[in-house]
């Protein structure tokens, strides 16, 4: 009997692509391949790239420097590189680098099997859920995510998601509850749903469309499914209904990640963003009203073209208002084909001075949100072993990472934890018995 193909993914970026890889691989496992996690041993690496931080292209193109010679010691060995790099580039992918068999953009990955046998360049389709491959039925770990919507209507000035997954696509309900049922099934204890704008889904199902939060309420249903969370939402698309969602359905964790990326007026309508400081500042305190208890993250930009000083202390006023529990923050870098791309940017050394400052203050938000959480009890789903001997790792409802000493607790079990210290980037605590 032959031994199968092994198969190697090396994914970059967003949670999007993590579930893009997993769909890869599942597809290739109809051509019989299996994964491995050394690149030596592979007879196809895939790159799945993302086009979000700055110099995503080149860092690409110096991964496939470093894999060449694998392929001169391997003949046939077939290299490809997929997600938003790949929709991006193109062919110029393979006119720069002739060792790559295949370029793939996000929206076409279902095609991998039969474009494994050519060197194909990527097109852009919109019904990849509807050619995949059923999912394996192999066991899970207890977390898993879940696509609902790709692509992007809003086109803000500094974005190129618009460009690489498209416009707005919502999976169809059914199919979205039928793969939530077989994750379930296969151990999954919680869900987080992905998207672009993943508030702005709109499925269609036979008694209309429905949008997340009527999704969520039809996934709370299913009596395995124990958590659900989403991710990435935009403000413009936070609906009265899912602000409600999150003060009833006790299904639905208290975390929400809702990016912002200026606290300046002048700065978000240069960006396109489409709401305003003090409608973003409205909508937390809604939702707060909604879940009490409900901790915020989100995205900042600083440096955008144009940027003043008084308009960075507009950010910094913003995020003392808000509390972040947690937050990314980035310094502006210019993204090729978007319109911001071709405004004068802010120098690079204020531009730093000013992320070191933003960074300062979130660090002091997001440690005085941990440390808040000492003494308080919590539920925990366990999800692997951690570092030390014995002990285990898991999630809080807040996405807290907690370990706890007790080699009793198994991955995909819920347990009371009382929590007794806070570290950098992590809660340490003690099972209630």
């Amino acid at each position: 009997m032959a031994e199968p193909k092994k198969l190697f993914i090396r994914t970059y970026g967003c949670q999007m692509n993590v579930y893009d890889s997993e769909r890869m691989a599942e597809a290739m496992g109809t051509e019989g391949y299996v994964a491995t996690d050394r690149p030596e041993d592979a007879d196809m690496i895939l790159l799945n790239t993302c086009h979000i931080r700055e110099k995503a292209a080149e860092k690409v193109y110096s991964e496939l420097g470093r894999l060449k010679p694998l392929k001169a010691a391997n003949p046939h060995l077939k290299i490809g590189v997929t997600g938003c790099v790949a929709q991006a580039e193109g062919e110029e992918i393979m006119r720069r680098q002739p060792a790559v068999d295949m370029v793939v953009g996000p929206q076409s990955y279902h095609r991998l099997p039969a474009m494994a046998r050519g060197a194909v360049a990527a097109e852009f389709d919109e019904d990849k859920f509807d050619h995949l491959p059923a999912r394996a039925r192999a066991a899970r770990g207890p977390s898993a995510f879940l696509t609902v919507q790709e692509g992007c209507d809003k086109f803000c000035a500094f974005c190129v998601v618009p460009y690489t997954r498209g416009a707005e696509v919502s999976r169809p309900a059914g199919r979205v509850l039928a793969e939530a049922r077989d994750l379930v099934a296969r151990g999954v204890r919680e869900i987080t749903l992905l998207g672009q704008n993943v508030n702005a889904y709109h499925g269609a199902a036979p008694d209309g469309e429905w949008s997340l939060a009527r999704l969520i309420r039809e996934l709370a249903k299913n009596d395995g499914l124990a958590r659900i969370r989403f991710t990435t939402s935009h403000p413009n698309d936070m609906s009265e209904d899912l602000i409600e969602a999150h003060g009833t359905e006790p299904k639905l964790m208290p975390y929400l990640h809702l990016p912002v990326q200026s606290g300046s007026d002048r700065i978000l309508k240069a960006m396109n963003r489409k709401h305003t400081a003090e409608g973003y500042l409205r909508l937390i305190e809604r939702l707060r009203e909604a879940r009490p208890d409900i901790l915020i993250s989100g995205d900042l930009i600083v440096g955008f073209p144009g940027e003043t000083e008084a308009d960075f202390e507009s950010t910094m006023e913003l995020v003392r208002r808000v509390h972040y529990g947690q937050c990314y923050s980035f310094r502006y870098s210019a993204r090729p084909g978007t319109p911001a791309a071709e405004r004068e940017p802010v120098p690079a050394e204020i531009a730093d001075s000013r992320l070191q400052r933003l960074q300062a203050l979130l660090a002091e938000q997001q440690r005085a949100a941990q440390e808040a959480m000492v003494g308080r009890e919590v539920a925990v789903l366990f999800e692997k072993p951690g570092r030390q001997p014995g002990q285990m790792m898991g999630k809080s409802e807040h996405l807290h990472a907690v370990h706890v000493a007790d080699a009793g607790i198994e991955a995909g079990q819920i347990a009371p934890v009382r929590i007794t210290a806070s570290a950098r980037n992590s809660l340490a605590g003690e099972i209630l018995r």
